[in-house]
């Protein structure tokens, strides 16, 4: 009995002091997201946030209200720390993301909030590749909106900044996801084949990586 005590104590104790990046490295995003909370970790917590929503979540007002929470948390971090590019990062998604769920008006003004973070990242730190590709995603859904010139959206730009993202970071999965994913939506198909391919290929460095894959075995047996 005395062994059992000791036993559940430890794991209580595991429990208590979980690290949230392993976590989030491991699938348990909500459970991240919680111990990011109390580590103050509002980075990660915005992370873990969106990770939720975008991988877990089972309807839109669940998706909606998980980017609330990555917003809150993404805006904590930048009180925090002004000058924290991925903080700006993480509020730039978790708007971008919320735009979807909101009037067109509403969305619309979100536009110019998305685009003034990711240019912060990206002027913290120049070689963001995931601000690039965040990018690259604003420039492609305003153009195709048919309101890129109120807010300066270029279609032109979206190839360069996915192929200046993937030159920083060729082995991110999630990049080549998303730049087939936008190639499909320019009617390249063969070239986003291409990307999706890569993206199988890829050795998955956590679930995360592995979910994304799930997307791109998707994408390829819609073809």
């Amino acid at each position: 009995m005395r062994r059992l005590g000791i036993l559940a104590a430890v794991l209580l104790l595991g429990l208590a002091f979980a690290d949230p990046g392993a976590l989030l490295q491991a699938g348990e995003f909500e459970n991240a997201y919680e111990e990011a909370l109390v580590y103050e970790d509002y980075v990660l917590a915005a992370r873990a946030a969106s990770f939720v929503a975008l991988y877990r979540a089972k309807d839109d007002r669940a998706r909606s209200t998980w980017f609330s929470r990555a917003e809150k948390a993404a805006r904590q971090a930048i009180q925090r720390d002004p000058n924290n590019p991925e903080a700006h990062f993480e509020l730039a998604r978790a708007l971008g993301r919320l735009a979807q769920y909101r009037g067109i008006l509403q969305s619309l003004s979100l536009a110019a909030a998305v685009r003034d973070e990711l240019k912060k990242t990206l002027k913290l730190k120049p070689d963001h590749a995931g601000a690039l590709v965040a990018l690259a995603l604003w420039h492609l859904e305003l153009s195709q909106k048919g309101v890129g010139w109120l807010y300066g959206a270029d279609a032109g730009q979206v190839i360069p900044l996915f192929e200046k993202a993937i030159r920083l970071e060729p082995e991110a999965i999630i990049h080549r996801v998303e730049y087939a994913k936008a190639l499909l939506r320019l009617g390249k198909k063969a070239e986003a084949k291409k990307q999706l391919e890569v993206a199988l290929a890829l050795e998955p460095k956590d679930a995360r990586d592995r979910l994304e894959q799930e997307r791109a075995r998707a994408l390829l047996g819609q073809k």
